[in-house]
């Protein structure tokens, strides 16, 4: 994955995906989800570096899960 930058809406929206897929309680849906809601840059690379250390079945599915 590129270091593409991905907007606060588009966080949220992950998150949901990953809640759906992982599960609420997933470190990285938690992450997300704080990214989303706070916008600091400290919550962004927190949760980027986690849903880049997802298993691909999971990244590509709540990816896929946007482009819905």
């Amino acid at each position: 994955m590129d270091e593409t930058k991905i907007d606060h809406a588009a966080m949220g929206r992950l998150a949901k995906a990953l809640n759906f897929i992982c599960g609420p309680d997933h470190l990285t849906t938690i992450a997300l989800k704080a990214a989303a809601e706070s916008g600091s840059e400290k919550d962004i690379k927190k949760a980027r570096a986690l849903f880049l250390k997802l298993k691909p079945g999971e990244r590509k599915g709540a990816l896929a899960m946007l482009a819905d």
